[in-house]
């Protein structure tokens, strides 16, 4: 049984399409699943990370204070759910999308919570979509060094790191893909 989503803890969570079907086909897709995911999480949810892949996706979030543990399920499992129907419908596809139930995974000591925010933003390139996670759009890396307007938490992001200047730092390191891999996270 998964942990629950109790107020303050932080969450990896996951999950990917049954076989190998796209979940994304085009860049609208990625922009509705984030749509939907706004729409349905972020009263629950803080988003500190997060990565989209054209066959699984990867949050890294903290739970809202006095946030219930059953209506922040409740409102992962909807938002998987609509994104499932509008992309069965979009594509005269039938059946369910995802393989069971997402995965999620309590982030309870701190290097830890570093060392998956990094893998979520180097996802891409591990699994040789691009030769530069940093090139990935479909990230929150780069929201997280921009100065635009964000949903994601940039400010409690940066903080964590030691500032901007470290955040990209250790982005760069190799020897973190390394010691990540063997985190098997997936």
């Amino acid at each position: 049984m998964s942990d629950p989503f109790l107020a303050g803890d932080f969450f990896h969570i996951y999950s990917r399409t049954n076989g190998e079907e796209l979940l994304f086909r085009n860049e609208e897709n990625y922009n509705y699943f984030l749509k939907k995911y706004q729409d349905h999480c972020s009263g629950y949810f803080s988003t500190l990370s997060y990565c989209l892949l054209p066959n699984h996706f990867h949050f890294m979030i903290q739970v809202k204070e006095d946030t219930k543990p059953e209506a922040a399920l409740g409102s992962f499992s909807n938002f998987l759910n609509s994104y499932a129907k509008s992309y069965n419908k979009l594509y005269d596809r039938h059946g369910g999308l995802f393989q069971r139930k997402f995965k999620r995974k309590r982030v309870g000591q701190e290097s830890y919570l570093s060392q998956v925010i990094i893998y979520i933003h180097k996802n891409p390139q591990k699994h040789g979509i691009v030769k530069d996670f940093k090139s990935w759009k479909f990230s929150s890396f780069n929201a997280l060094i921009s100065q635009k307007p964000t949903n994601i938490e940039r400010d409690f992001v940066l903080d964590w790191f030691g500032g901007l200047e470290e955040f990209k730092k250790v982005h760069e390191l190799e020897q973190v893909l390394d010691l990540i891999e063997d985190l098997s996270l997936e």
